[in-house]
């Protein structure tokens, strides 16, 4: 799997990239745990109002959906395996989503409108 370097409000992030449907289908489920300045970007071929619901995972989630310029429109925080099924709809499309531990948008003070910085290899 593809990993990538990114930053977001200032904070170092390692992301795995969920760029196949394989891979996104797969996402973090089943996992123990995702640690700290690591996190899972999922690609999407285009904008659109991506679900995403917390199947098999195993510890809490925050979620942010960027679009085509990677500016957050659309956050859910804290999100654990005890909402499954529930299906979580960005209110605008998005080409990107972006998955980090529980706790990192408050703790790092990220909110809408935010941008996330893509390292080019």
């Amino acid at each position: 799997m593809q990993v990538m370097e990114a930053t977001l409000r200032g904070e170092q992030l390692l992301l795995e990239v969920a760029d196949t449907p394989e891979l996104r289908t797969q996402g973090l489920s089943g996992r123990e745990k995702l640690s700290q300045g690591s996190g899972m970007l999922f690609i999407f071929d285009n904008m659109n109002l991506y679900g995403f619901w917390m199947k098999d995972m195993k510890f809490s989630l925050d979620i942010m959906w960027l679009d085509a310029d990677k500016k957050i429109v659309y956050i859910e925080k804290n999100l654990s395996s005890d909402t499954y099924p529930t299906i979580f709809t960005p209110a605008s499309p998005a080409q990107y989503v972006l998955e980090v531990p529980a706790g990192f948008v408050d703790n790092s003070n990220v909110s809408l409108g935010d941008f996330l910085d893509i390292k080019a290899k």
